[in-house]
């Protein structure tokens, strides 16, 4: 059995597969954007969300783990330096053999402190990708900060043209909003928390609070954002809102004090 790459497989395992920094440009202040280059086979299976396998910032050999057939990774024996992240891929051309992933540079979490020092040449390993839950509907509400902005990206672009709803997106200021294209019946706001540290603002929360459940079963809502604001949001939505088990899909990107990747 081979890998996408085709890489075969010895003993059960194989290879993660390696992607190379090929440019790297700071889509806002506090977002870098990084395009990575490599099998085409494996950049379009490297998304929408992708496991990353994010290495020490200048370890020219990074003890890369294995993976299983099933998907699951085997880590090496010992210090190897290498941390597991989820991302969401915010652009796929597996024609051009590249993938662009966007790195929040808040924190000193490993994967921000690789993407601050990221060069063209440095190296990444993916282990696996996963949908992003999403199901189509006739109305959507999309929630999310700075590390949800690549789903929301990529949710908006796949909405139907006649999908209507709102997307509230929660960014420090108008700098750092980025251009988003989706239906014209989605409305796109966005929330400007100012000085306020990421994860201590209620601008999501107290957002979604103030809107009114549309009309009908055909709805959708998704969420992510620090942890304490999706639990608050998905209790909205729960109880107020009454939305099933099949009409939303909130999840805590990160947690306040603790270093994650969206």
């Amino acid at each position: 059995m081979t890998s996408p790459n085709g890489a075969v497989f010895t003993d059960g395992l194989r290879p993660a597969d390696v992607l190379t920094v090929v440019a790297v440009t700071d889509a806002t202040p506090s977002v870098r954007r990084v395009t990575l280059s490599g099998d085409p086979a494996v950049v379009a299976l490297a998304g929408p969300t992708v496991n990353l396998l994010v290495p020490r910032v200048d370890d020219p050999d990074p003890v890369w783990p294995r993976i299983q057939r099933d998907g699951r990774i085997v880590w090496p024996q010992g210090s190897h330096g290498v941390a597991l992240r989820s991302y969401t891929a915010r652009r796929q051309d597996p024609a051009a053999g590249e993938v662009d992933i966007d790195f929040v540079l808040h924190g000193d979490g490993p994967a921000a402190t690789w993407a601050a020092a990221a060069r063209p040449g440095a190296r990444l390993a993916v282990a696996g990708a996963a949908s992003l839950a999403e199901r189509p509907a006739r109305w959507l509400l999309l929630v999310g900060d700075e590390t949800a902005l690549p789903a929301i990206s990529r949710l908006l672009a796949a909405a139907a043209p006649g999908t209507a709803g709102v997307a509230y997106l929660e960014v420090a200021g108008p700098e750092e909003e980025q251009p988003l294209a989706g239906p014209a019946g989605i409305a796109v706001r966005w929330l400007h928390r100012g000085a306020t540290a990421p994860g201590h603002s209620t601008l999501l929360v107290d957002a979604v609070a103030a809107l009114d459940r549309p009309d009908g079963d055909d709805v959708f809502a998704w969420v992510g954002a620090e942890s304490a604001t999706v639990r608050a949001i998905r209790a909205d939505l729960r109880g107020r809102w009454g939305l099933g088990r099949a009409q939303h899909h909130a999840i805590g990107y990160w947690r306040l004090g603790r270093a994650m990747g969206g």
